[in-house]
């Protein structure tokens, strides 16, 4: 505190920059290191398929219960309070993360990590538009917390493998103990309180419901093949998550100051946006989540060579954004984001052709990759800009708030919509090319350890040959889907977007 107050502004604003950016950096590694590391933890600690899939998804599932909430809170009891407790709470996580041996006390841990790692996210923002006053500061600040925000998204992958390769998988969760008590010493001493003495109450009843609906969907798909999609238990559930999709939109729109303000999606570029950013979650970011699995089971590299893969994966979209800007202002955002979402759907059905062939490899995949890379940075930046942009300035928080809710909940619902999509492609490729009569139900475990690339004694019947040409057609039928559904909402984007037209809601 003493040094808050004795050293310079400038020096000050330096060290909440940095605190800034490293929060940046630890929340965007935890979503693409970890995908690096899946099937090490699934010979490690045994984990099964759906285990690994609450791995990655109960982090993006705890992202999404905070992200509207925190900015209350933030405004409400002092946005560097809120964002130093994050903090701590991150570092503790990530402690957990890597000190467990027990999947099930992992997936608690992802759990917690994704509520912190929420509320960093957004009290960063809040913190650099009040840090930084002038527009030459704040667009140095935002800046470079754009760059290394894409730094953790960008290189993740490699890193996450490299980790594993020299050290061993708890490193890619303890680094960030290291990285946070650092973090915590540099916002303790550089960021500066600040609070909204009008703020809005929390909207704990809107809060609540949309987890609810987020969690009950997503572990409905996740565990449907276990329990039965038509059992009474996975109805049940089906039937919570709807009853609080209904209840949420009732709350928020009889709320004095909702969290989700519905009359904004009237605007059809704001509208249109939205759909482009929940488009590049059901298709490019959840499968960054599979595609290790394919790099190292299917085309059998090590954990560095599927980081350097994914690499080539994520590496455009660092590189594309200032061109996508630039088209943005030429051609107007109505355009240039139904056509990147086009683009990254071109780049999963190349991802398809290149794993189908003959000799797959990772040259085969490299032109799908980058395809895909190139159309989310052509994507994300005119996204960003466009939801913020298509609203008054003092809505603008709001509209960024819909923003990344939408991200969030489209990868929360399709980390295992793609999941299903897989075992049951591995499934069915098996049950072809077995004798008629066999019980498919059998084959659900067998599916389900191909899926994970889990190292399987071949039952009778089936080769080394069949499980590998199994493992294709289900990340074949993955791809598709993925292509397949960002081109269709490309096209609703489009025509939700409409003709050239200025709309901002008063």
């Amino acid at each position: 505190m003493t040094l808050a107050v004795t050293a310079p502004a400038g020096s000050r604003s330096a060290m909440a920059l940095a605190a800034i950016c490293l929060s940046a950096l630890m929340f965007g590694l935890e979503i693409s290191s970890v995908p690096a590391i899946l099937p090490t933890l699934e010979q490690v600690l045994h984990a099964d398929f759906r285990q690994l899939q609450w791995i990655m998804n109960a982090y993006t599932i705890g992202v999404t219960m905070v992200l509207m909430a925190t900015g209350a809170l933030a405004d409400r009891f002092g946005r560097k309070r809120v964002f130093i407790a994050s903090i701590v709470a991150f570092t503790l996580s990530s402690l957990a993360c890597g000190m467990t041996e027990n999947v099930s006390v992992l997936i608690g841990a992802r759990f917690l990590q994704g509520l912190s790692g929420g509320a960093m996210l957004v009290c960063q923002i809040a913190i650099l538009s009040h840090q930084f006053r002038t527009a030459r500061e704040r667009g140095m600040a935002f800046g470079w917390w754009g760059i290394i925000s894409g730094v953790g998204l960008g290189f993740g992958p490699i890193i996450g493998g490299a980790i594993v390769a020299l050290w061993s998988w708890e490193w890619v969760f303890l680094v960030h103990v290291v990285l946070g008590v650092v973090t915590w010493l540099l916002a303790a001493g550089g960021v500066g309180e600040s609070r909204d003495p009008d703020a809005a109450r929390l909207d704990l009843a809107g809060m609540l419901t949309l987890s609810a609906a987020v969690f009950c969907l997503a572990f409905f798909i996740t565990q449907g093949p276990e329990l039965g999609f038509t059992s009474p238990p996975a109805l049940f559930i089906l039937v919570v998550s709807a009853a609080s999709s209904l209840a949420f939109v009732i709350v928020e729109r009889h709320a004095a100051r909702p969290m989700f303000d519905f009359s904004v999606f009237r605007i059809r570029p704001f509208s249109g946006a939205i759909i482009g950013s929940a488009a590049m979650n059901i298709s490019f970011w959840p499968f960054m989540i599979y595609l290790p699995i394919w790099f190292q089971a299917g085309l059998g590299y090590d954990s560095v060579a599927a980081g350097l893969g994914l690499l080539a994966y994520t590496l455009p979209a660092l590189v594309v954004p200032p061109l996508a800007e630039r088209l943005s202002l030429r051609y107007q955002p109505r355009l240039v984001i139904p056509a990147g979402l086009f683009v990254i759907g071109l780049g999963f059905m190349l991802m398809k052709f290149g794993s189908g062939i003959e000799n797959a490899s990772w040259l085969t995949m490299l032109p799908g990759c980058i395809i895909a890379g190139i159309g989310l940075g052509l994507t994300n930046t005119p996204v960003t800009n466009t939801t913020t942009g298509a609203v008054a300035p003092a809505r603008s928080g709001m509209a960024s708030g819909i923003d990344m809710s939408a991200r969030m909940i489209s990868l929360a619902i399709n980390i295992p919509i793609m999941g299903f999509l897989l075992v049951e492609g591995v499934r069915s490729s098996l049950g072809a090319s077995l004798p008629p009569g066999t019980d498919m139900r059998e084959l659900q475990p067998l599916a389900e350890k191909i899926a994970a690339g889990a190292a399987v004694v071949p039952p009778q019947g089936v080769s080394d040959i069949l499980i590998h040409q199994a493992l294709a057609d289900g990340f074949g039928l993955v791809m598709l889907y993925a292509g397949v559904s960002v081109w269709l909402l490309a096209v609703f984007s489009f025509v939700v977007f409409g003709p050239a037209r200025k709309a901002v809601l008063d």
